[in-house]
């Protein structure tokens, strides 16, 4: 088993190292920057090029059905999912075969309304919460169980 993480802007790094180490399952931050992260043999770093996707890519060539994802990207889920992995977003919601279609949909009606609109009229998800937080860390913690138990 191991937890790939899109690293550059996920929210929840802290909570990831604390349940992987309670279950001992390694972690591989991928960024495309340097990011720190605490010395432990659990945990390792992949920096990859700036390239447009290169993270995704790493990601996506690498998951597997021993894989969790931990990703914001619709587009990523997507690939990891036909990959055969579990694939959760940092706010605890799992993305699914059954949901990710609809997912990717609502994204590309979302990105042309954007597009379109003028000024701040279409705003982004909404932030952050300790809800958020809360879920993810009970989703990741049920996701490992699960994938242990399929063993």
């Amino acid at each position: 088993m191991k937890i790939l993480v899109d690293a550059d802007a996920c929210p929840v790094k802290e909570e990831i190292y604390k349940v992987a180490w309670r279950h001992e399952v390694p972690v591989t931050i991928v960024s495309n920057s340097p990011i720190r992260i605490p010395a432990h043999p659990l945990l390792d770093r992949v920096v990859v090029s700036d390239g447009f996707d290169a993270a995704d890519d790493w990601i996506a060539e690498r998951a597997d059905k021993d894989s969790i994802c931990i990703t914001a990207d619709i587009l990523l889920a997507d690939r990891c999912l036909k990959a055969g992995a579990v694939v959760i977003a940092p706010n605890g919601k799992p993305f699914t075969t059954s949901s990710i279609g609809a997912a990717v949909a609502t994204r590309a009606i979302m990105a042309d309304l954007r597009a379109g609109a003028v000024g701040d009229a279409i705003g982004g998800p909404p932030p952050f919460s300790k809800a958020d937080r809360s879920r993810f860390l009970s989703s990741l913690d049920e996701a490992l169980v699960r994938l242990k138990r399929g063993r």
